[in-house]
């Protein structure tokens, strides 16, 4: 078979004297190997003769031909939230100008409704219905028995950061219990969002929108493993937003850099601070942020949304403004669902687990309604607030405790001996502010700490801004426990607009997407290389004898380290030659770990993540050298990383990105 054999190549050391370099790198195509336990790549290659390249074949690390931008006439950005969703747009004419879309049928009261809700209804032939408000409200106005046959879908988003596996073919659970295929879902949603855009943006213009005309930027958490972009990326393609010969124009942001980008223009005017102190790192309150940014200021964005929370700590390099992350994203599932979660255990201690999983089987939709009502006084909780909260019980859920139960749900509550929760006549749960305060605590407790452990951390010692950003944000108790914890370390910043921070900052993103200039890597990457075996540093099973040369299989040569930092557009270059002359397919797999110290591909949790496959047949006309070099070029410092591989002789290339899913 022609895909068995593999390439060398060059390690592209910088040691002075090249030929003491003794390092062969070795590529194979081991496709089939699990991840965690791959049988050695290089004894596969049997006895092919292998010679590495002259080191006059090595070439410099200038930057290649980088083809010239598709010129867009509009950004589009999509904040596809755990929570809420939504989309705003600027033309590449009216830079400063950025729209945010128009507001959404239908909304809640005292909720801001630029945004609507991430729900989707798929009708009971599984077809798309509708998105957001629509879906929900369509949702709730049917028959309890029908609505059983409709797939409802919310909160959805958080699969893709819990699923340690995730694939393609990774599902999601309905209301109804029913499963459906995520990517699906994802592309139905990405779908109904391009549609909106470019409808509004026809109706603006008076003509007919192409989605050519559109460079796309979809946000992400920072912290999300790279398969979940990846899927996101794919779902974009499925919902023809872009394609993969058309990759550039769908851009990959991430939240927390999203809302940085827009934070570093703020003016005094756009901000509320929450700390009347005086100097804090060198500022007085008085100083405008936007415009009192000078070179080298750190500041730290702690982007809380509905799933997640995000920090992520950049400096700003002027003149331009550029800034550099200093310390790898991190955060965690401390989102605003966590305060949903506490009210449904809340729920279950009163009423019984029993109950409450039955009732969000048998009742979707008014298990829906109780969580809106929930949403509304959640949003009123407040640290100063003495009046109690009342949540309204949908009648069924009245109506089907009692048959589940044989008695009262006020009965229920004076049995369960949960004092700071009361019956009202009316038909509501009285909650007094502490109790609703104590739903909020396990949340914002892990926030707090997560960010102690970052302010440990010296890249982060001496930030003098930490701005608040995401839905979350609003949560006075949240910003009332930040400002207790860190206002003297910094100052407290939260943009007016902050439900609105990450959208408009992706859309300056999708702009320029050359403005974080420097990023720290989330993972290590490298290939399999053959180092000369050393007696006792070795392992014996590693040991491959081959025409006499003793030679140390699977070894993990890096690229790049995990947290490494890593200019935009850095390329890391390498030279290999095919096994044998004869070889038309060439083969290259690259490997990444979470870990810094791995020193074989071998060892646990490096995964293979991306595999170049050079096709040469059709070249055999080509004058060839005897000895083909193949340049194998790896970009960083991107949201996403591309390979290409290069047969110098023909020209011939091919580009991938990493691949996390189909591995």
């Amino acid at each position: 078979m022609m895909e068995s054999v593999g390439v060398y190549g060059f390690c592209g050391c910088k040691a002075k004297n090249k030929m003491k370099c003794d390092s062969k790198w070795e590529i194979s195509a081991s496709e089939t190997a699990p991840t965690s336990a791959y049988s050695s790549p290089a004894r596969s290659l049997g006895d092919t003769g292998i010679t590495p390249l002259s080191p006059s074949h090595i070439v410099n690390d200038a930057d290649p031909d980088v083809s010239e931008q598709q010129s867009f006439l509009v950004v589009v950005a999509i904040d596809f939230g755990t929570t809420s969703s939504g989309y705003a747009y600027s033309f590449t004419k009216e830079p400063e100008c950025i729209h945010v879309m128009r507001r959404w049928e239908g909304g809640d009261p005292g909720v801001s409704n630029q945004k609507t809700p991430t729900t989707i209804l798929l009708t009971p032939e599984r077809k798309f219905h509708s998105f957001g408000y629509a879906a929900r409200d369509f949702y709730h106005d049917l028959d309890p028995n029908e609505a059983k046959q409709w797939l409802y879908l919310e909160k959805f988003k958080m699969k893709l950061h819990t699923t340690g596996d995730l694939t393609m073919d990774t599902d999601l659970t309905a209301a109804n219990s029913k499963k459906v295929k995520a990517l699906e879902i994802f592309a139905y949603a990405l779908q109904y969002f391009k549609e909106q855009a470019l409808k509004e943006l026809s109706d603006q213009a008076g003509s007919e929108f192409e989605n050519s005309d559109v460079r796309w930027v979809i946000t992400v958490p920072a912290i999300w493993k790279q398969p979940a972009k990846q899927f996101m990326r794919q779902a974009a393609y499925q919902a023809g937003l872009a394609s993969p010969e058309n990759s550039d124009q769908l851009i990959i942001a991430l939240e927390p850099e999203a809302a940085s980008i827009y934070c570093r223009k703020l003016r005094l005017h756009q901000m509320i601070e929450l700390s009347g102190k005086t100097a804090v790192n060198g500022y007085s309150g008085r100083d405008t942020v936007g415009a009192g940014f000078a070179q080298g200021d750190k500041y730290v964005v702690v982007d809380s949304g509905g799933g997640t929370v995000d920090l992520t700590v950049h400096q700003i390099r002027l003149p331009e403004g550029h800034l550099k992350e200093l310390y790898k994203a991190t955060g965690g599932p401390y989102g605003s669902l966590g305060v949903d979660y506490e009210f449904e255990k809340l729920l279950c201690k009163i009423f019984g687990e029993d109950f409450i999983e039955q009732f969000k089987i048998k009742r979707p939709a008014a298990w829906v309604d109780l969580m809106i009502a929930f949403e509304s006084r959640k949003r009123a909780a407040a640290p100063d607030r003495t009046n109690p909260l009342n949540i309204t019980l949908p009648f069924s859920f009245i109506d089907y405790y009692k048959k589940f139960r044989g008695h009262s749900v006020e009965h229920a509550l004076r049995k369960s001996n949960v004092d700071f929760v009361k019956w009202s006549s009316q038909g509501m749960l009285r909650m007094s502010p502490d109790a609703m305060n104590a739903l909020f605590k396990p949340t914002i407790d892990s926030i707090i700490e997560h960010l102690r452990d970052l302010f440990q951390k010296p890249e982060v010692s001496t930030v003098k801004f930490l701005f608040l950003v995401g839905g979350f944000a609003e949560a006075p108790l949240l910003q009332q426990a930040v400002q207790a914890a860190f206002g003297d370390k910094c100052r407290i910043i939260i943009p007016q607009d902050v439900g609105l921070t990450i959208l408009k900052g992706a859309v300056l993103f999708g702009l320029d997407p050359a403005v974080i200039k420097v990023r720290r890597s989330p993972l290590t990457y490298g290939v399999g290389v053959l180092n000369r075996y050393v007696e006792g540093k070795h392992p014996p099973e590693k040991l491959l004898v081959k025409d006499g040369t003793r030679w140390c299989t699977d070894v993990f040569d890096k690229f790049i380290s995990a947290d490494q930092s890593v200019a935009l557009g850095e390329l890391v270059k390498r030279s290999y030659t095919p096994a044998k002359p004869s070889q038309l397919v060439i083969v290259i797999n690259i490997y990444s770990s979470e870990h810094d110290n791995v020193s074989f591909i071998t060892d646990p949790g490096v995964k293979k993540c991306g595999t170049l496959r050079l096709d040469l047949t059709g070249t055999s006309g080509v004058a060839v050298p005897a000895r083909r070099e193949i340049q194998t070029l790896m970009q960083f410092g991107d949201t996403e990383i591309k390979a290409t591989a290069v047969d110098i002789a023909t020209s011939k290339s091919v580009k991938v990105g990493i691949d996390f899913l189909n591995y």
